[in-house]
């Protein structure tokens, strides 16, 4: 479809690009006029057929960048059979796809199906054989499942997506993908898209694609809405600081990243018992379980939410305004992923990392990614010695703060004192102390349960209102 171009290929507004008019519709209840930069480069391409490689920061709209010119494509074609599939590393993210088909499409008729494992399966049968979606929205054991069973067929599907290809490779999902891929038309469009690609996986693209067009935002760096601050501590204090951390800091609901499952249950536990309302997400949980805690954490009765790296993917909660990596992550590529979840769409958000002196060598290349050093702020533990500067040449300037009432530190086996219960309020600036840091050169740098068709099954509007922001 032709599409309108100005100022050097930048779209002034989405009525550039000859949206259908219930697509426009949703796109005007959300309040947007103009595109985000990997929309305004994206779409046009997408519209035009060709196959895309997007590259752009988390929270900066690349679900809308594929999800608009699909709904546009299959509103001419056959309906009740699936056309376009989006392959998804995690039940979070495929879910969060799923409802912004749902509301982006919700005056075209068209129906889009999530299909992911910890779920009956026969629910998920009898789904694709009621709602006959024209949209699958898929992780990619449980659509081989359902392929393997005879209860999906792949012979229609013209639009392949690959959401966050990184991590799909990464997780091992490759030899998943292929088998998929190998079942589709010979003819068809595929879209990847992704915050990170590294140099080893965009060889790959070579073998998903046909000279795609490709857009790449802010070359894949972290987003540029998100402050950066470390806290040197000492492994045995990681939650004495963490506690003082969340007493003293931010304003609504922060993310808390860790690295095993096993640490996420137990530290949201923890920070229940001591008065923060939490909740964990990680792949010990049922998917019923992983939704109760999703909707506590996006009600707003659990103002922490702590999560290992590949149960957070999907996470996409404006009022997130704090990540904190109680973990340092294991790869730059997961840092910028978990940071991502906040500073989203132009909110402005910070990001905290609890770094170890054994964590050295992956903050130096975290720096360089950002672009510079990452300021060093320490909280001062009442009856603790205060923690070196990671031994990395920056200078430390303790300044006094009121006695720390202590909690048992389960990562370190310390306690001191009771568990205390603050009462839940606003996170607000810690006392800290400040490291001046020596001047360094900047380096360039629908679920199976989704919503059933009545006999009316593509009457326009016929779906139940519910409305999300674009992604």
């Amino acid at each position: 479809m032709p599409f309108q171009q100005h100022h050097k290929g930048m779209l002034l507004n989405f009525s550039s690009f000859s949206f259908d008019s219930a697509i426009m519709e949703a796109i005007d209840r959300a309040g947007y006029t103009e595109p985000t930069p990997i929309q305004a480069q994206a779409i046009g391409p997408v519209l035009e057929g060709k196959d895309l490689l997007g590259l752009a920061q988390t929270g900066t709209g690349k679900t809308a960048a594929f999800a608009l010119p699909i709904l546009q494509h299959l509103l001419s074609g056959k309906r009740c059979t699936a056309r376009a599939l989006v392959l998804s590393p995690t039940r979070e993210l495929a879910e969060q796809t799923r409802k912004a088909f749902e509301s982006l499409g919700k005056k075209t008729g068209l129906v889009a199906l999530s299909i992911y494992g910890g779920v009956s399966v026969s629910a998920q049968r009898r789904a694709l054989k009621r709602d006959m979606p024209e949209i699958i929205v898929a992780c990619p054991g449980r659509l081989l499942d359902l392929m393997g069973q005879g209860a999906i067929t792949l012979k229609d599907i013209e639009i392949l997506v690959l959401d966050e290809a990184d991590q799909m490779f990464d997780m091992g999902f490759l030899p998943s993908v292929r088998q998929i891929i190998a079942s589709l038309p010979a003819k068809h469009q595929t879209l990847m898209f992704s915050a990170t690609l590294p140099a080893e996986i965009r060889s790959l693209t070579s073998e998903f694609q046909n000279e795609p067009a490709r857009v790449e935002i802010g070359n894949s760096q972290p987003v540029e809405t998100v402050n950066h601050v470390v806290y040197p501590v000492a492994q045995a204090n990681k939650y004495a600081v963490l506690s003082e951390i969340l007493k003293n800091t931010a304003t609504g609901q922060a993310l808390i990243f860790v690295r095993t499952k096993h640490r996420a249950q137990k530290l949201a536990v923890q920070l229940s018992e001591e008065g923060y309302p939490a909740a964990s997400l990680h792949g010990n949980l049922s998917q019923a379980q992983r939704d109760k805690a999703m909707q506590k954490f996006r009600s707003g009765k659990a103002r922490l939410m702590v999560a290992t790296d590949i149960a957070a993917r999907g996470i996409d909660i404006s009022g997130i305004s704090h990540v904190i990596n109680f973990d340092m992550p294991d790869t730059v590529e997961a840092y910028t992923h978990r940071i991502g979840r906040t500073g989203r769409m132009t909110h402005r958000g910070t990001a905290l990392t609890l770094a170890t002196p054994e964590d050295r060598s992956m903050l130096r290349i975290i720096e360089r990614t950002v672009g510079g050093q990452i300021e060093r702020k320490l909280v001062t533990l009442h009856g603790n010695e205060m923690v070196s500067s990671l031994d990395d040449g920056s200078s430390v300037t303790p300044e006094p703060r009121a006695d720390f009432h202590g909690a048992r530190d389960e990562y370190s086996g310390a306690h001191s004192g009771g568990p205390r219960k603050p009462s839940p309020r606003s996170f607000a600036t810690p006392a800290v102390a400040r490291v001046a840091s020596p001047a360094r050169p900047k380096t360039a740098r629908r679920s199976a349960y989704a919503i059933s068709r009545s006999s009316g099954r593509h009457a326009p509007g016929g779906h139940p209102k519910e409305y999300v922001s674009i992604p």
